[in-house]
Formats: structure tokens, sequence, C-alpha cells
């Protein structure tokens, strides 16, 4: 009888997650992104941050991943001051959070499983525990079946359950979905929502940056609404759209559809992929299982799955 993987996070150190304080950010071009935010999720919490285009989403994403740094105010991530953070400790904070975004960002000549594993290779997993790693993320979002197929191979939603797949093997302390639906068609959106609150239930702080509002109405959670670098609205008990205590929502719902974000995308994945490959190495000794280890400029193909010393793949 196959038993149940339950996904369980890193050890928390503070029931407050993320605490923003007076923060704000200006773009040299003059933008005010963000005047003044002060915003706390906690730990364990399921937030929506919503609202249309410049905003100051986008803005605030960038800011958690440290793409971006601060022009005032403070911004602690369990207990890490980020503004105290050195440029060689960025990666390390990096890979603390597990981010997925509405283009999928998965390696198109590698398998489901390689995409997976690559996140580990990068914090320097042995081959075993990549092994064990990769094949319960896997039963988790349901793609143990697609383990072999490449993301051409895929439908929209098995490639987005594959991202992730890839932002959970490491045990972030967040997961940062932005637009995660973007892409996707209802039943398909559906499915990766309900994937994101079984990921939150069982302890994960999950933070969704969503247009969808059909969907933020849908389910009753936190929502947190920005509108020219402001908070506006920030709430867990009042429906976004009683209009009797949110009148704000009639000029948001207005522009929602038409506009698209236009701040600049987190783009620090791929670079610290890029950047990290080099060191990674592989060791393996006569009594234990052999490994491929043919690498290249992206990542290792064909990498991490065990096989007997006669071949064959281990069905364990």
């Amino acid at each position: 009888m196959r038993r149940a993987y339950t996904y369980i996070s890193l050890e928390r150190k503070n029931p407050q997650m993320i605490e923003l304080t007076d923060v704000s950010k200006t773009y040299r071009t003059g933008v005010n992104a963000l005047r003044n935010i002060n915003l706390t999720i906690r730990d364990g919490e399921f937030c929506f941050i919503v609202g249309k285009s410049g905003s100051g989403k986008s803005t605030l994403v960038r800011l958690l991943t440290k793409e971006l740094d601060t022009d005032s105010g403070s911004i602690l991530v369990n207990d890490t001051d980020l503004g105290k953070l050195r440029r060689s400790q960025v990666p390390a904070y990096r890979r603390r959070l597990g981010v997925v975004f509405q283009d999928f960002r998965l390696l198109e000549d590698r398998t489901v499983y390689e995409n997976i594993a690559f996140a580990q290779l990068i914090i320097g997993k042995s081959d075993a525990e990549i092994f064990e790693n990769v094949t319960k993320i896997l039963s988790l979002t349901g793609l143990s079946s697609k383990a072999d197929s490449y993301p051409r191979q895929l439908s929209g939603g098995e490639q987005q359950r594959t991202a992730i797949a890839r932002a959970l093997v490491n045990r972030p302390e967040i997961l940062i979905a932005d637009e995660p639906t973007g892409n996707l068609d209802h039943e398909n959106a559906e499915e990766i929502m309900k994937l994101l609150e079984r990921i939150n239930d069982q302890g994960t702080t999950v933070i969704v940056i969503t247009h969808d509002r059909e969907m933020v109405s849908r389910m009753n959670r936190r929502t947190v609404s920005m509108s020219m670098g402001e908070i506006i609205a920030d709430t867990s008990e009042d429906l976004l759209y009683d209009e009797e205590k949110n009148d704000w929502t009639d000029d948001w719902e207005e522009d929602w559809d038409e506009d698209k974000d236009t701040e600049e995308e987190v783009d620090w994945l791929d670079d610290d992929f890029e950047d990290d490959t080099d060191s990674i190495s592989i060791e393996s000794s006569a009594d234990a299982p052999t490994y491929s280890k043919k690498k290249t400029a992206r990542g290792l193909k064909g990498a991490h799955r065990p096989h007997h010393k006669s071949g064959k793949e281990d069905t364990r």
C-alpha cells in the first residue's frame, strides 16, 4: 500500500513570517512604486495580493526576493533583515523562497524529474537525497506518471505543477506564486489553486499575486489590495465585493481586465541557476548506486535517477 506523502517545510523562527515597516521604493524614472507600506504576513498564512497594473504588486515581490532594495523602511523575513544582507548572502536567502511564475520557466530540454532535481543540485544535495525528495514531490503534485516527460509534452496545468514542484522541493519557508493561473484555463487554474491550498494546509506560507478577481472572490482567504503603491484594503473576513464595506472595488474591477502588469518581472531565478552550475559535482563510490553524470551548461542531463549496477532503474 502506497503511503501518502506529507510535505513539511522548514522550522520557523518567528510567528510573523514577513514584516514590512514603512517601506518605500521609487524607481530612477521617478515612479513611486511603493509608499510607506506596512504589512505583516503570519507564518502559515495564505494571502492574496491583488491590484491593477502599476499598483506595486510586482515591486513588492522584487523586494521580497531581494532583486531590489528599499529606499526606506525595513523588511524582515523569518527574522532575517533583508536590508542587512550582504551581496554574497543573497543566493542563500533566495533558496529559502519558492517562487512560481506565470510563464513556468521550465528547462525545455529536461524532463519533469530533471527540472525538479536541478533545484536540489544547486544546494548540493546528494544523488540519493535528490532521488528521495524529487520522488516525494512528484507524488505530492500528482506528477509521478509524468516524471520522464518533457515540458512540450505537458498540458499547461502540468507545466505549472512542475514549476510548483521545483519551487517546493527545497522545502521553502515561503512560496510566492506570481500570477500562477494567468496562462491556464478555468479547470487547470482550479487544480493549481487547490494544490496551493493543500501546500498551505501543511504549513507553508503562501503568497499569491493575481489579477484573477473571480478566483479571489471564490476563496475565503486574506486579501491585500494595492493601488498606486499603497495598501488600500487588507481583509480576511469582509467579502472583497461587499459594496457597503469596499466601495473602492468598483474602480478596481473596471480596470483589472484592461491592464497588464507593466512592472519588470523577477528574473533572478535563471541567473542563479547559471551561476551555480559550475560548482556542482557528484561523487559516487564502488558500493553506491551508479548515477548518470553528464553535465551541461544548464544542468545535468539525465542525472540523479538512481540505477542498479545492472543499469536497470530503481523502482523502489
